[in-house]
C-alpha cells in the first residue's frame, strides 16, 4: 500500500506544494527561502527515512512566521493523509536524542487528538533566518493538522542550533517508530476500534 501524500496549499501569505512518503529513504528537497529552516526538514526526512519535497514562497519581507507556520500545517496534513486508516501501525514512538551537550525527548502519539507539549528554552532570537520562538508554533501547526499527541522536552543544552536540531530529529525518529507496521496488530491498536 502506498503511503505518501501531495498536498497544496495557497494564501495570499504563502504558495506551498508538499510530497510526503513515509516509506522513502531519507530523501529530500527543501526550498522554503530560510536557510536554517531548510537544514531541519532536511534533517527530518534523513533521520525519519521518509522521502519529503516542500516548496514554499512565502511573505519573508514580513518575516518567517508564515512560511514556517504554514509549511507545519502542511506537512502535518500530508502526515495524516499517507496515513490513511492507520491499520497495523504502531501509534506510539518516542526519542531520545544526544546532539553535542543537548538531550531533547520526543514522544508520539497517532491517536487522532491534537495535542501539543513543549518544553524548551532558548539563549537566542533566533538561529540563521529562523526565529527560535517559530520551533513551536511549527511543532503546534504539525501536531493539530496530523492530529497527533505530540510532547517535546528539552533535558538540556546550550547551543541553541543543537537544540532545535536534536528536537527535528527526534521527532523524525519517533515518528518513524509510530508509522511502522506490526504484523501483530490486527486493523488499529485502541480499544476504540478507530483512530
Amino acid at each position: 500500500m502506498d503511503r505518501s501524500a501531495s498536498i497544496s496549499r495557497d494564501t495570499l501569505e504563502t504558495k506551498i506544494r508538499c510530497t510526503l512518503n513515509l516509506d522513502g529513504s531519507g530523501k529530500a528537497d527543501i526550498r522554503t527561502g530560510i536557510g536554517f529552516f531548510d537544514h531541519m526538514l532536511s534533517g527530518f526526512a534523513r533521520h525519519g527515512l521518509f522521502d519529503l519535497q516542500l516548496v514554499c514562497k512565502g511573505d519573508l519581507e514580513v518575516d518567517c512566521h508564515h512560511t514556517i507556520e504554514d509549511c507545519g500545517i502542511v506537512l502535518g496534513t500530508a502526515i495524516r493523509n499517507a496515513l490513511g486508516d492507520k491499520a497495523g501501525i504502531r501509534r506510539y514512538g518516542q526519542c531520545l536524542l544526544p546532539m553535542d551537550e543537548s538531550l531533547v525527548l520526543c514522544a508520539v502519539d497517532l491517536s487522532g487528538r491534537p495535542y501539543l507539549v513543549y518544553d524548551a528554552k532558548f539563549s537566542s532570537e533566533r538561529v540563521g533566518g529562523m526565529d527560535t520562538q517559530m520551533a513551536k508554533e511549527f511543532f503546534y501547526a504539525v501536531s493539530y493538522s496530523a492530529a497527533m499527541n505530540l510532547h517535546i522536552k528539552e533535558m538540556y543544552g546550550e547551543n541553541d542550533h543543537h537544540i532545535m536540531e536534536a528536537m527535528f530529529k527526534s521527532f523524525a525518529k519517533a515518528l518513524d517508530m509510530a508509522v511502522q507496521k506490526d504484523p501483530r496488530i490486527e486493523n488499529v491498536l485502541s480499544t476504540k476500534g478507530t483512530l
